[in-house]
């Protein structure tokens, strides 16, 4: 039998067992009552809502139906062969650059400063070691390889964004690390022994030179179906004097993106998603397809951006390696074509930033 073939079924079985414990599995957060001053909170539903009032919907049976799709998918042979990587790790003493490590873990440096984003450094996206969806390629660098960390911004709580495991980690090894997340997300990090900062969407805080601030998303949130839409998700908008580089996190395309241009101005760099689409009837309203993509560069106007979230993860129904080639497509056509500072690179690559 053909080992993806075999490893479609093997996967296919784990996660109805995954979206089983997720329905079974654990209690839900109990909700802070200072989260009704959000504007993004649903005060009878007790839930999180996007800026249009959209709320996930989705049910066991929709995410069935994905699990299906996604055993039905076209034979992948990067499934089994991955991509390769880069390792840049002697330009971790520079003073400015940024490193794509994986999925969504960026790491920046900018005269001295470091962040990570969304680190996930464990085998497999999944409350399990055993079962969930697993890493197609590894992290690009090993943990104790960073440089010191001085700040992490999380996105959302899924898990392919929030792996504690790692932060517990990271919080260990420095110990004057600051972690940033959206509201109701503080919750799970109880264990860790750093300082945590929650923020409701635009709020912000300045710590020494870099200032911090929350930026919408179109998303939802969930560790088990007891949870869901219980913490907020965001992206991030990370501000030096003269830098400013932007976290999209997770999302499907919106108007938020010309909200935060007007509000925050446009960001010098931006690390923006561009896989995890399809299927679309599924994925559509909170995961955005390169076009998409695209259209956030312009929306925010940054002057350059980095695609995200692809290839590390077999989370959806696309090639592994269809996202940076669709990219390219859509780069091409001629209401892009004076584009040319939006790209893709294999993973683990750095690349300095100009003094």
């Amino acid at each position: 039998m053909n080992s993806s073939l075999s490893n479609k079924k093997k996967y296919y079985v784990r996660v109805c067992c995954l979206l089983i414990f997720m329905v079974y599995g654990c209690a839900h957060l109990s909700y802070d009552k200072s989260f009704v001053h959000s504007k993004q909170f649903d005060r009878e539903r007790k839930i999180f809502k996007n800026s249009n009032g959209e709320i996930h919907e989705k049910n066991i049976l929709d995410l069935f139906g994905l699990a299906r799709s996604f055993f039905n998918r076209k034979f992948d042979p990067l499934e089994d062969e991955g991509f390769p990587i880069k390792n840049n790790r002697h330009l971790f003493e520079k003073k400015r650059f940024f490193t794509w490590i994986g999925h969504s873990t960026v790491l920046l440096k900018y005269d001295g400063v470091t962040v990570l984003t969304d680190p996930i450094f464990s085998e497999r996206a999944s409350p399990f070691s055993f079962l969930g969806p697993k890493r197609v390629v590894r992290p690009a660098y090993l943990l104790r390889d960073l440089p010191k960390i001085n700040y992490v911004v999380i996105s959302h709580n899924h898990y392919d964004h929030l792996d504690i495991k790692t932060l517990k980690f990271i919080a260990r090894i420095n110990p004057d690390l600051v972690i940033f997340v959206p509201l109701g997300v503080k919750d799970h990090l109880s264990e860790l022994d750093c300082i945590v900062e929650e923020y409701d969407w635009w709020e912000s805080k300045r710590f020494g030179a870099v200032k911090f601030t929350a930026t919408p998303a179109h998303h939802w949130s969930a560790r088990t179906i007891f949870d869901k839409n219980r913490s907020l998700w965001s992206g991030w908008m990370i501000s030096w004097p003269d830098f400013k580089f932007y976290f999209v996190g997770d999302t499907g395309y919106s108007n938020d993106f010309k909200e935060i241009k007007k509000k925050l101005g446009p960001p010098d760099l931006a690390a923006i998603p561009i896989g995890a689409y399809a299927p679309r009837t599924f994925m559509k309203n909170f995961h955005v397809n390169p076009e998409e993509a695209v259209k956030i560069f312009k929306d925010v106007g940054a002057k350059q951006a980095i695609g995200i979230h692809w290839g590390t993860f077999k989370l959806s129904t696309e090639r592994l390696g269809e996202p940076p080639d669709l990219l390219t497509q859509v780069l091409k056509q001629k209401k892009y074509k004076s584009i040319s500072s939006f790209k893709t690179y294999p993973h683990g690559t750095t690349i300095l930033l100009k003094d």
